[in-house]
């Protein structure tokens, strides 16, 4: 009997905390304000990238990830001096070759002087996952236009944005320009990033003005049909493919030119622009990758110098993640937030000047 009696009186003692941490605040759910980043605005659960009841043929592992946030981020304007975030969450990753923050937690950018500058970022504890994340406080009470990113690899069930109780908060319109949808590997997924914001799509985004509509799949971008089919189902101005890092050279000979057709016979008009993988600083002494990476690279080349050719509104461009030092890696395999800075960089000139011929800009 005293053993439910301390268990009540715990439990009743935490309720009341979670209340005094919420008590200054007033909340509004996120999809409420202005969801962007998305394939598909209309998902059932609008934390969802894809509609998988819609769309099938998806492993276990890609069903859960195209359920993850990655790439998604809300928008909105407040005068709060305080922003916190109320998270209840679905299923989650969790690795050691990227940071919580990233997978799980938020990261805040508040426009100033006509410049996304970073803000905040945070991530509760698994143990308190409903708790109420404070992202930052002792702002001034000026109005701010804000862009807060979602968790990379965390289906999200509710997402409520907090401010002072007596603040405003309301939409804005989306700050970003057209639908450019990016399907990849985990670097586009955005895995060792720091935080949320870093993935090169997001950097790219910001960076120009250009909206890119991420379909990062950790580990599964392997010119699947049925991603293809997805691909083909969004309502995009251009397609940008991630697409050789994760299948092996005779899976890109294999599957490549099916793949092309039957996104160009949905879309026939849009660029189709494909990446180079980038070099894996695993490759530098284990030789067994270097033989796996280089016929990879070898294979894509040879295929692409056909396929751009072969086909209309199909390109190829080189990107890079690697400085001078060979030091942006941070598993051999993935850069971390430098290398994804060096990536955004190194598309960004060829992917906007073949944008620009479609009237992109």
């Amino acid at each position: 009997m005293k053993k439910i009696t301390l268990t009540l009186v715990l439990a009743f003692s935490c309720a009341l905390f979670a209340g005094a941490q919420s008590a200054g605040y007033r909340f509004i759910e996120a999809s409420d304000l202005n969801l962007i980043g998305k394939l598909f605005p209309d998902t059932p659960n609008p934390y969802h990238r894809v509609d998988t009841v819609k769309f099938k043929g998806f492993t276990a592992s890609e069903n859960n990830q195209v359920r993850c946030a990655s790439g998604l981020a809300v928008v909105f304007r407040t005068n709060s001096s305080t922003i916190t975030v109320k998270t209840e969450y679905g299923p989650a990753y969790n690795a050691v070759n990227t940071m919580p923050i990233a997978y799980r937690g938020y990261d805040l950018y508040i426009k100033k002087e006509g410049e996304w500058l970073w803000a905040a970022a945070g991530a509760t504890k698994p143990e308190k996952s409903g708790d109420n994340l404070v992202l930052i406080k002792n702002m001034d009470n000026s109005e701010k236009e804000c862009l807060l990113y979602l968790p990379i690899y965390n289906e999200l069930l509710s997402v409520k944005i907090g401010v002072d109780r007596n603040a405003e908060i309301s939409a804005i319109e989306s700050p970003f320009r057209h639908r450019v949808g990016i399907f990849g590997s985990s670097f586009t997924h955005g895995i060792s990033t720091s935080r949320a914001g870093m993935s090169y799509p997001a950097q790219f985004t910001r960076h120009t003005g250009i909206q890119m509509l991420s379909l990062g799949c950790s580990g599964n971008s392997k010119l699947q049909p049925y991603f293809a089919d997805v691909l083909c189902a969004a309502d995009v101005d251009a397609l940008v493919f991630d697409s050789f890092s994760n299948p092996s050279a005779e899976l890109i000979e294999e599957r490549l030119f099916p793949f092309i057709e039957r996104i160009q016979k949905a879309h026939p008009d849009i660029p189709l622009i494909f990446q180079r993988t980038i070099y894996r600083e695993k490759r530098n002494f284990d030789l067994a990758t270097e033989k796996f990476e280089a016929e990879k690279q070898a294979m894509s080349d040879s295929l692409m110098a056909i396929a751009v050719k072969k086909y209309d509104n199909v390109y190829y461009v080189r990107a890079n993640a690697t400085d001078e030092l060979h030091e942006s890696s941070v598993d051999g395999i993935h850069p971390g937030d430098h290398g994804y800075t060096i990536w955004a960089r190194s598309i960004e000139k060829p992917v906007l000047r073949i944008l620009k011929k479609y009237g992109i800009r």
